[in-house]
């Protein structure tokens, strides 16, 4: 299978990026070393290439209504400049993908889905969305997204020649701004996934080149470096965000994985609500944090023990670079849920002791 490339393919293996595939994208996953690009968001800034997620407009009269129908949440209700996190579910309730959908006018939404989840989520948005007046376009193959992640992020933006950044010094969180670069329409947004202030630029694939290389530039300075997967993965395990195919699944309900808040279910008609309110079995598993001694890291699939009985299974794990210590994201059974709960994590024929902890284990306002 021949990978899909960013059109920034050719700046990242001039830097010397190691690239991997992820969701049928050749992706760099790193350029110097993991820790040192973990480090640059936590201190200063990281600079990553997100062009593989996937961007579904909606644009008419009733996009907002076929958005209450598609997604688990109330989209109608956005105001214009804002964004919301919401759900996809399947008829079952259950989670087909996680998305963020920004409102850009009154008739017109963005939804922003995950890589591997592309088709999928388009092709339910699309076939939910037939019978309401508007026009559902995936451009994903069109729109570049760089983000700019870390407490220097903003200074780096407003450094950057021929970027219009009027108003995103207040710009607040899960907003979002229409700027210009040189000319070129930018959609900024400010949701983050790394648990550091920092910026989402949306920009055509032609000027996708030209605006790194300015943030680059605007960058040398403030120690900005550029950033792979490896590093964002433990970014965001840190800040206890969940990622699709590890934490959420189409196994999964919403309630399991801590995201019941996120469904309105004051709405009479949306797709999965059924499923929803049908509940889980008594036994279901549960998504919980958990912190362990030492310096091993229970890792993805790794199981997790009490009294040597598996209880559960880990999803994302790693030794936290900030916090210097294991975590990890598990599904256990619903009495080793509650935080405090002590459990042993299986590493490579190890038990080794942990305690189930109250997510996100890392947040900057707590670090400040």
């Amino acid at each position: 299978m021949t990978l899909k490339q960013s059109p920034l393919d050719a700046i990242h293996r001039e830097l010397g990026a190691s690239f991997t595939d992820f969701a049928g994208w050749d992706m760099p996953v790193r350029y110097t070393s993991d820790l040192a690009e973990h480090h640059a968001v936590r201190d200063a800034a990281g600079l990553f290439d997100l062009s593989h997620m996937a961007e579904i407009y909606l644009t008419g009269p009733g996009a907002g209504a076929a958005l209450d129908y598609a997604l688990a949440g109330t989209l109608s209700e956005i105001p214009l400049g804002r964004a919301k996190y919401s759900l996809i579910l399947s008829e079952q309730g259950t989670i087909i993908d996680d998305v963020i959908v920004y409102r850009l006018g009154n008739d017109e939404f963005l939804v922003v889905a995950n890589a591997g989840n592309r088709f999928p989520a388009a092709e339910a948005i699309r076939e939910r969305a037939a019978n309401f007046e508007c026009v559902v376009d995936d451009r994903s193959d069109y729109v570049a997204l760089i983000a700019v992640q870390g407490p220097k992020a903003l200074a780096i933006l407003e450094a950057t020649a021929g970027f219009a950044t009027e108003g995103l010094a207040e710009l607040g969180y899960y907003r979002c701004l229409p700027r210009e670069f040189n000319g070129q329409a930018v959609l900024v947004g400010r949701t983050g996934y790394t648990g550091e202030d920092g910026f989402e630029l949306y920009v055509d694939n032609a000027g996708a080149a030209e605006l790194w290389a300015a943030i680059t530039t605007a960058g040398e300075g403030h120690d900005l470096l550029a950033c792979g997967l490896a590093c964002r993965d433990t970014l965001r395990l840190e800040a206890g965000m969940p990622l699709y195919g590890h934490e959420l699944s189409l196994e999964l309900k919403p309630v399991q994985v801590g995201l019941e808040k996120v469904v309105d279910v004051s709405k009479d008609n949306f797709v999965g609500r059924d499923g929803v309110m049908a509940g889980v079995s008594a036994g279901a598993v549960r998504l919980v944090g958990i912190q362990s001694e030492g310096k091993r890291a229970g890792r993805a699939d790794y199981s997790v023990h009490s009294n040597g009985r598996t209880v559960g299974v880990i999803t994302s794990g790693a030794l936290s670079p900030t916090l210097g210590y294991p975590i990890a994201f598990a599904l256990v059974e619903p009495e080793f849920a509650e935080p405090g709960t002590s459990i042993d994590v299986d590493v490579r024929g190890t038990d080794v002791p942990a305690v189930v902890v109250s997510i996100p284990f890392y947040s900057r306002k707590a670090r400040s």
